[in-house]
C-alpha cells in the first residue's frame, strides 16, 4: 500500500498556495493520530519550558514546525531534511508568510550545533538511520542543559511491519527502515548512554489506535492506490466515518498501553 506518493501528490498541488497548505496541515492534524500524541506533548512541555530556538529534526512536509512557529512566535526554528523536494516546498511556504523557521538540509549523523538548542523534536525519523546513537549523541552536543528532546518512532510491537500513517518524508530519511522499531529498554540504554535522562516513554498506536488508524487512513488510501478518482467520494466517506476516527483519537491518547506498535520518548539533557 503507497501512502508517500498520494501525499506527495496532494503536498504538490497545495505548494504554491499558503492558504491551501495550511488546510492540508490541519487535515493532517484531524485526521493522523500520530499528530495528536505530537501536538498533546508540545503543549504539555512548551509552557514552562518556553523555547527560544528548537530543531525539528527530519520535518518532512513541515506541520509541526508551523505548528511550533505558531505555539511560540518568539522561538527560532531549524527544520531539517534530506528530502529536496520538502525543503523547497516548505522553504517557500515558510519565506511567504515570513516565518522565523530557517529550512535547510542535513545529514542527522553529521550534523551538530552545540549547544544550540532549546527543544528538539525528531518524528519518524530514528527508525531509518542505522547509527542512531550518533543522532542522538549529535543532539545532546546540539541542546542546552535543561533542553527537552521529544522522539516518535515506531516500536518493536509491530511498527514497522504494520502499515500504519507513519512515514511522511518521502524518499531521503525513509527509503528503507533500518530497524522493526524499537523497545522501551532498547531506546532507553541509547538515551541514557547519549547522557539524556529518560522522562516518560510510552507505547502509541494502541487497540483504539488500529481501528482509527484503519478508517481515517488505511481504506481511503487502499482506493486512492486503485483510482485516485475516489477524491471526490473522501468528503462523504469522511462524513460518516470522522465522528469514530475522532473518538478513537481520543481514547488511545487517553490510554497508558502496555503495548502498541507506536513509541513517544520525552527526554532531558540534565
Amino acid at each position: 500500500m503507497k501512502y508517500d506518493p498520494i501525499k506527495l501528490k496532494f503536498s504538490s498541488i497545495l505548494r504554491n498556495s499558503p492558504t491551501l497548505k495550511i488546510f492540508f496541515f490541519n487535515i493532517l492534524r484531524v485526521l493522523f493520530l500520530r499528530e495528536w500524541y505530537i501536538r498533546r506533548m508540545i503543549r504539555k512541555i512548551f509552557p514552562s519550558l518556553k523555547p527560544r530556538h528548537i530543531l525539528d529534526a527530519g520535518m518532512g512536509f513541515g506541520q509541526y514546525s508551523y505548528f511550533m512557529s505558531i505555539n511560540q512566535p518568539k522561538a527560532k526554528i531549524d527544520s531539517v531534511d534530506l528530502n529536496t523536494e520538502h525543503i523547497k516546498a516548505f522553504g517557500d511556504f515558510s519565506r511567504k508568510l515570513n516565518l522565523p523557521i530557517s529550512v535547510s538540509e542535513a545529514d542527522l549523523t553529521k550534523y551538530i550545533k552545540p549547544e544550540g538548542y532549546d527543544f528538539v523534536l525528531c518524528v519518524d525519523v530514528m527508525e531509518h538511520i542505522e547509527d542512531d546513537r550518533a543522532v542522538l549523541k549529535n543532539f545532546f552536543s546540539s541542546m542546552k542543559p535543561g533542553a527537552h528532546l521529544l522522539i516518535s518512532t515506531p516500536s518493536d510491537q509491530g511498527g514497522s511491519d504494520h502499515d500504519h500513517d507513519h512515514d511522511d518524508h518521502g524518499t531521503g530519511f525513509i527509503d528503507e527502515h533500518a530497524r522493526d522499531g524499537y523497545s522501551i529498554e532498547d531506546m532507553t540504554e541509547k538515551l541514557t548512554s547519549a547522557g539524556f535522562k529518560p522522562v516518560e516513554l510510552r507505547f502509541t498506536y494502541g487497540t483504539f489506535g488500529k481501528w482509527s488508524w484503519k478508517l481515517a487512513i488505511k481504506f481511503p488510501i487502499q482506493l486512492l492506490n486503485v483510482w485516485m478518482g475516489f477524491v471526490v467520494l473522501l468528503p462523504f466517506y469522511y462524513m460518516f466515518t470522522l465522528v469514530p476516527i475522532l473518538i478513537l483519537h481520543q481514547l488511545d491518547t487517553s490510554v497508558k498501553w502496555k503495548t502498541g506498535t507506536g513509541l513517544l520518548v520525552h527526554a532531558t539533557k540534565p
